[in-house]
């Protein structure tokens, strides 16, 4: 198949999927003002942009632009360390999608469920999770551009009620004369539990580079959508939380779905309604753009010989349907994994895939000095060596704050530690079955 023959993303699509990819509105943020309070809250979605999304998003501009390969930061990490790290950086992002691409449909029924529990009731919020997959999933048969130009239409349909939101909330603390929420801590009050929420609205910056070859002129847009989404997304947080803070609404009454509570607040029923849908749009944007994501790491790993065959076929719209129906298959299978342990091992696979990436970025310096760099890391060596600290404190930190977390009765660190082991031996087996079929995996 032709690559001409694609319909490819164009810049503005691109940022749309970047900020599903990434955000998808300010849910999931009630649990940082559940667990901190609205001070804290704030200084950690104002402060995180520029110790985790911006270094990242600069690794990225960089990285996307010089390499802009199928498979993104699986190519990058495979061409800077060797097959063996490449496969592990595949393996643990995927992995972590497991968990990640679960938390989506659980936000949607919660938030659904805030206008009409008996939908959600049972059985009933399972098959209404497994919807937001299936949905997905033949969204994403329809090719790359399809899900761009829908996560556009999409991004500014669900903003509009937050825009409502901010404007009423503004307009109740300046005619009313009420006091910021000044409430001190509360009750649950937990710095580092709203650390890795926070962390985790704010991650997903490298999922956008692995529909490379599905975008029109990566070198140019690559670098404008990461630093313009970044933007885009710390003012989404902040603007809704400093609102209703200033409006005087109690961090107590925070936990996830509560933004339709305060949409009640100040907007009446129909600002909670249309909350809701906004959050239903979210969910399903945010899980179908992370869909395009991931089922292209299958799909690039199966042309490396590392994966059956199977997974390279391709619809004329440049859709791998293989990878599309098997990945959903396995997201299905999380669905009924709780919010907080989603989370927990997200970040932590998450992190140790980035931190993979952060390497690449200086191993690449370091051997391909000459390489063509449409946009670079500013700084030089020490630039490319500087911009991963940040990030990666930030992901040690997590990864200690989650000691105590569990799955099932096994700590959730040491349940990560074998999934991520385990990528070693799957590459083995990877190889052999490679070598039984004659195929030689490139080095």
């Amino acid at each position: 198949m032709s690559q001409a023959t694609l319909t490819k993303l164009r810049l503005l699509p691109l940022v749309a999927a970047t900020y599903y990819m990434v955000a998808g509105g300010p849910y999931g943020l009630e649990d940082i003002i559940g667990l901190a309070g609205y001070r804290i809250a704030l200084l950690m979605l104002l402060l995180l942009p520029f110790l985790w999304s911006l270094p990242t998003a600069l690794m990225i501009g960089e990285l996307a632009s010089s390499i802009p390969l199928e498979g993104g930061f699986y190519a990058w990490v495979r061409r800077a360390l060797g097959p063996f790290w490449g496969f592990q950086e595949a393996w643990l992002s995927l992995a972590a999608s497991v968990f990640d691409m679960a938390i989506y449909p659980t936000i949607f029924v919660d938030y659904l469920t805030r206008i009409a529990p008996h939908w959600t009731a049972g059985h009933r919020s399972f098959l209404l999770a497994l919807l937001v997959v299936i949905i997905a999933a033949l969204w994403n048969l329809r090719g790359a551009a399809s899900v761009g130009e829908g996560s556009a239409f999409m991004m500014f349909l669900s903003l509009s009620p937050f825009a409502v939101l901010i404007a009423l909330a503004i307009y109740s603390a300046v005619h009313t004369h009420t006091h910021a929420a000044f409430a001190g801590r509360p009750i649950g009050y937990s710095f580092s539990g709203a650390l890795l929420v926070a962390l985790w609205n704010y991650m997903g910056w490298d999922n956008a580079s692995t529909v490379a070859l599905e975008v029109e002129n990566p070198q140019r847009n690559y670098p404008r959508a990461m630093l313009t989404a970044a933007l885009m997304v710390m003012l989404v947080y902040c603007l809704p939380l400093a609102a209703i803070w200033i409006a005087g609404v109690a961090p107590d009454r925070f936990s996830t779905g509560a933004w339709v509570d305060a949409a009640a607040i100040f907007g009446g029923s129909a600002l909670a309604l249309a909350v809701v849908i906004a959050g239903s749009l979210d969910g399903l944007g945010t899980f179908t753009s992370l869909t395009m994501s991931y089922t292209r790491l299958p799909y690039a790993m199966a042309e490396d010989g590392l994966l059956p065959k199977i997974f390279t076929c391709r619809l004329r719209n440049g859709a791998p349907w293989v990878s599309i129906l098997v990945c959903a298959s396995a997201w299905a299978l999380a669905l009924n994994f709780t919010f907080e342990r989603l989370i927990t091992m997200d970040l932590v696979l998450y992190g140790l895939s980035l931190i993979l990436e952060f390497v690449a970025l200086i191993v690449l310096r370091k051997r391909e000095p000459d390489l063509h760099r449409p946009f670079r890391v500013p700084g030089g060596m020490l630039g490319a060596i500087a911009v991963g600290l940040g990030p990666t404190a930030l992901i040690l930190y997590a990864i200690v704050a989650a000691r105590d977390e569990k799955v099932g009765a096994m700590p959730a660190l040491l349940f990560a530690g074998i999934v991520a082991v385990s990528g070693a031996i799957l590459y083995a087996i990877a190889k052999l079955v490679a070598r039984v079929n004659n195929v030689a995996p490139r080095t």
